[in-house]
Order: C-alpha cells, then structure tokens, then sequence
C-alpha cells in the first residue's frame, strides 16, 4: 500500500503541474544535450587527432625536370631511413590526375598551361616511433639536403595544434558543463518546491497523523527522477538527431572524405550514464529541495 500510494502522489504531482512539468523537462533536456553536444565534440575531434596522429605523411617533392637516376638516389635513400615505413611514388602525370579529381572546379587553369606544372614527389609514412615533432623535423631536414629534392611537406604542426585544441576543449567542457548542471538543478528545484508549496495542506495532514519526512518526500524524489529522466532521453534523442543530420552533411559535402568511420555516436554504455545522469539530476534537486522546505518549515 505504501509503494502505491508513493507512487500514486508522484504521478499526481506530474499530472496536476503539467507547465512546470514541461518546464523541467525540456530545461533538463537542454542541459544534457549542450553538455552531451560537447562531450561528443570533444571525442570525435580526439578520434581525429588519434588517426591524424597514426597516418603522419611527409611529402617530398622532386625537381621538375629530375631525371630517372634522381628519381631512383632520392628512393633509395629514404628506403635506408628508419623513420619511413612506406613510401610511395607519385610521378607528374598521377599528380595532374589526382588533382583533376580532387579539384574538378579548378582543374582548367591547369589545362591551358601547356605542359605539366605538377612536380613528382615520394609520399613517406612515417613510423609511430618518430612522429613526435622534433623527430619528424629532424627527419625532413635530412630529406631536404637529398639531391633532387626542391622542398618537403608535413602535417605534424597542424595535428599538435588539433591536439592541443582538444586538451583545452576538455577543460571548457568540464566547466560549461558544471554551469549547465547548476541550471538544471536550480530549475528542477523550484519545479518540485511549487509542487511542495501547492499541496503543503496535505502535507501538513500527513505530519499531523505521524508520516515521517522521508514518507512525504519520496514522491517528490521519484517526480524529480522522472523529470530527469525524461529530459535525459529527450536530450538522446535531440543529439542523435542532430549528429545524424549533421553527418550526412558532412558526407555530402565531401569532408573528411575516406575518414567516415572517425564520426561516432555514443556507445549504449555512454547513452545510459547520460539518461542516469539526468535521473541523477532530478533526485538530487527534489532532495535538495523537499528536505530544505520541510526543515525551514519545522
């Protein structure tokens, strides 16, 4: 009967302040997603920096007019240094393909040059165990010296940059998020106080008879919980909607091209502690809240 009666209240509650209801709902909704939107920011941008990080390139590239000789020293050279792994060779004429296909727009300045312009280069990956940036420059300053060479390229500044970006997201999503939280909470706690504070009668009625103040807060508790939960899942749903859209976006404009697997949702796990974090929410505001009141009142 006790088990009925608690929740008999809590849906009463619910059902008799639909406007504060929806209130708490949608403001715990709004929370979770904005900390949820930059928690999947912050692990979609390290997944990136991990394959970026994994897949360092050093590009070389060679005179214009080098010979076949040329072509094969600078080879052999970078066969013979540990920081390369694989190299690949791409002549004049695959550049000026590749480039047609990357850049169909402006792929006919190029057709009224006569001649090729596009250099042939070595495409090096680099070892795991010299991707750090002082090994990486050492490694291309080495390069730089070959015969034949005319300049190098990497990435390795951009991807320490991405990062460092990232450690510092991290940080500004921690500290957004408590914020957020600290709004949610303040709004959940007033939604179940006006609760408390429009059947504060019976409350009284239920002290008078000897209910204790753990049995006229429950139901609050469990009102606070559901509205927490609510706007966990409410928050799921608006994130997964606003990922999906966003991807197909990105897939349609041709960003990240060959690199859809790094774009990621939450796993099951992460989708649940978010939706238990909102019940979480909710709980402790209707704790915070009942128990504050019925002290201030006693």
């Amino acid at each position: 009967m006790r088990v009925w009666y608690i929740m008999r209240e809590s849906l009463t509650h619910l059902r008799g302040n639909r406007g504060t209801v929806l209130i708490g709902v949608v403001t715990t909704a709004f929370t979770i997603s904005c900390f949820g939107g930059f928690l999947l920011l912050y692990l979609n941008l390290k997944n990136l920096a991990a394959f970026l990080q994994n897949d360092v390139q050093v590009i070389v590239y060679l005179e214009p007019e080098a010979s076949v000789q040329t072509t094969s020293g600078v080879n052999q050279r970078l066969e013979r240094e540990p920081a390369a792994t694989t190299i690949t060779f791409v002549s004049k004429e695959r550049a000026l393909r590749e480039f047609h296909e990357q850049f169909p727009d402006e792929s006919t300045l190029l057709d009224g040059m006569g001649s090729n312009p596009l250099p042939a280069s070595f495409v090096v990956n680099v070892s795991p165990r010299f991707q750090d940036a002082e090994s990486i420059g050492a490694f291309a300053d080495r390069v730089r010296q070959f015969p034949g060479v005319t300049h190098v390229r990497y990435s390795q500044d951009w991807i320490d940059t991405l990062a460092l970006f990232v450690s510092h997201f991290e940080f500004g999503a921690v500290v957004i998020g408590t914020i957020l939280a600290v709004a949610t909470v303040t709004i959940i706690t007033n939604t179940v106080r006006l609760s408390f504070y429009t059947r504060r009668e019976e409350i009284e009625i239920l002290r008078l008879i000897g209910a204790t103040g753990a049995f006229i807060a429950v139901p609050y508790v469990i009102e606070g919980a559901i509205l927490g939960t609510l706007g966990g899942v409410l928050s799921l749903g608006v994130l997964k909607g606003t990922f999906e859209f966003l991807r197909f976006e990105i897939g349609a404009s041709g960003w990240f091209r060959g690199m859809d697997h790094i774009l990621m949702f939450f796993s099951v796990p992460v989708s649940m502690l978010l939706i238990l974090m909102g019940m979480l929410l909710g709980c402790g505001s209707s704790l915070f809240s009942v128990f504050g009141l019925m002290k201030t009142r006693d």
